[in-house]
């Protein structure tokens, strides 16, 4: 679910972000309004709305983590775009003929990749994060799937019983989210 849905939500802002960055004008004035109503909304919140309108589903939760996560990727997408299409090599192609698509594919993304790919290590852990607390809330991925949320609530209710029912899926989850906040972190730093 972490990887799908920053598949997604990374597809997404990263074609709206390139286009806003690179275009500018009323292209980038749409995209970037789009980007502050988003923001504006809670980002859980949106998501147990959308998913109490569409249902349930290991589909739907990928695709709603997708379109709540875009936001980000669009904004350092642009950000990073509006750096690199004012350098000289950029402009050269530019002089030499290039379309706007071998621009945007040979030129530029290739040098915007470093910071998008750290935001997609953290965006990977947070929606682990958000998948496990929308299956544990019962609006995420059906309880018939197995899912750490869904596993944290069903341990919850034999707690004092079985307490470890409750305990391993938790500890999974934070492993696995910090092991991946680890990743990010040392992907900044190189």
């Amino acid at each position: 679910v972490g990887v799908a849905s920053v598949l997604v939500g990374g597809a997404i802002g990263l074609v709206l972000g390139l286009l806003a960055g690179y275009f500018g004008g009323w292209v980038e004035a749409v995209v970037m309004r789009l980007v502050d109503v988003q923001l504006s909304l809670p980002g859980v919140l949106l998501a147990i709305a959308i998913l109490a309108a569409t249902g349930k589903g290991l589909l739907n939760v990928v695709l709603v983590l997708g379109f709540v996560s875009w936001v980000q990727y669009a904004r350092i997408v642009r950000g990073s775009t509006l750096g690199v299409r004012a350098q000289e090599y950029v402009l050269g192609a530019r002089a030499l003929g290039a379309t706007h698509a071998r621009i945007l594919s040979r030129h530029i993304l290739p040098n915007i990749l470093p910071p998008i790919l750290v935001v997609a290590t953290i965006n990977v852990s947070s929606n682990i994060l958000a998948e496990a607390a929308l299956s544990y809330l019962g609006v995420g991925v059906p309880l018939s799937t197995v899912t750490w949320g869904g596993m944290l609530n069903e341990g919850k209710q034999v707690f004092e019983l079985a307490w470890w029912n409750a305990i391993w899926p938790g500890l999974a989850i934070l492993l696995v989210v910090f092991g991946i906040n680890l990743l990010g972190d040392g992907l900044s730093d190189s």
